[in-house]
């Protein structure tokens, strides 16, 4: 047991920090002129495809429960996948990649808030603090009184990108337990690339994209390296590391264990980037972050995880 639980916070850890790379690789695209929307398209466009084989494998000719499961995954392509990360990479365009995460991680408070108003479900004493402690800390985070303001364009992007992440636990938690999550995510990211492509032919939103040479690390390379590593590391790598730590922890502890993102973010962006919040900022952040645990943990203590689920039907674990 002790082994079983050693692989999965391993494989956890490899999630969370695999994801933590989207923004830096993001960020070289839209600076060498991608628009945000396009670089998500990319992005989900090839995990999906990746993720289709996989996907079709664990349905094994289930076809009912896709088709009855079919609104949820549409609802999940386009809030949890689409909003959530278009949101995300056009914060990236105004702020520090960790203070865009880290505005985006407030959208588990939101889900605390969602909850309670529309079903009820008065949050418990550790939940409030939690809550409170990470809103707290997000004016921490805005350093209003700092000599360096944020954008508050990017401020806005962050926040819609936590209303995406909230989506996403919300739809994500009321999934059919017979829907296998590599169909979830497969399907989502589909869906989202969908709407995504569809908006941008319709002019709605920007889908520009190139070819040139772009800067990353500080080193000329071509914009296929970061493709492959937003779609290959921070999404399939990402994700399927997510699913078998999942499996091994439970997804309430992996997600728990995934808070990790956070700071492998803000690690990554300052190696490669050069980007480091201020002191007041990394104050405010490391209160989101000791928030969101305490709701998590009060949600561990409240629901402990049952049995791990069978082979075939991982649990959907807190990736995105």
């Amino acid at each position: 047991m002790r082994e079983r639980t050693g692989v999965g916070l391993g494989l956890a850890l490899i999630s969370a920090l695999t994801f933590a790379t989207s923004g830096t690789f993001a960020r070289s695209l839209i600076t060498g002129g991608w628009s945000a929307e396009a670089v998500v398209l990319a992005r989900i466009g090839i995990a999906a495809l990746v993720l289709a084989v996989p996907g079709v494998l664990a349905l094994r000719g289930r076809w009912p429960v896709l088709r009855r499961n079919a609104g949820a995954i549409i609802v999940f392509g386009v809030l949890g996948v689409a909003v959530a990360q278009a949101c995300f990479f056009n914060a990236v365009r105004y702020l520090p990649v960790g203070v865009a995460l880290l505005l985006e991680y407030l959208g588990i408070v939101l889900v605390v808030g969602w909850m309670w108003l529309v079903h009820r479900q008065r949050p418990r004493l550790l939940t409030v603090a939690g809550s409170l402690t990470a809103l707290g800390g997000l004016v921490f985070v805005l350093d209003l009184t700092g000599a360096e303001r944020l954008d508050p364009v990017g401020v806005l992007w962050g926040l819609g990108a936590g209303v995406g992440l909230a989506g996403y636990f919300v739809i994500a938690g009321r999934t059919d337990a017979a829907l296998p999550s590599v169909v979830m995510a497969s399907g989502g990211m589909a869906v989202g690339g969908l709407a995504l492509g569809l908006l941008g032919v319709l002019e709605v939103l920007p889908l520009r994209a190139g070819t040139a040479d772009v800067t990353f690390a500080g080193h000329q390379v071509s914009w296929l390296v970061p493709i492959a590593g937003l779609s290959l590391i921070a999404a399939v790598v990402s994700y399927l590391t997510g699913v078998a730590g999942a499996r091994l922890l439970g997804a309430r502890l992996s997600s728990f264990v995934g808070l990790t993102e956070v700071m492998f973010a803000v690690l990554i962006a300052w190696l490669v980037l050069g980007e480091l919040p201020s002191p007041v900022q990394l104050l405010g952040g490391a209160l989101i972050v000791v928030g969101v645990a305490l709701v998590r943990l009060d949600e561990l203590r409240a629901a402990p995880d049952a049995a791990p689920p069978a082979p075939s039907e991982p649990a959907l674990a807190a990736e995105r």
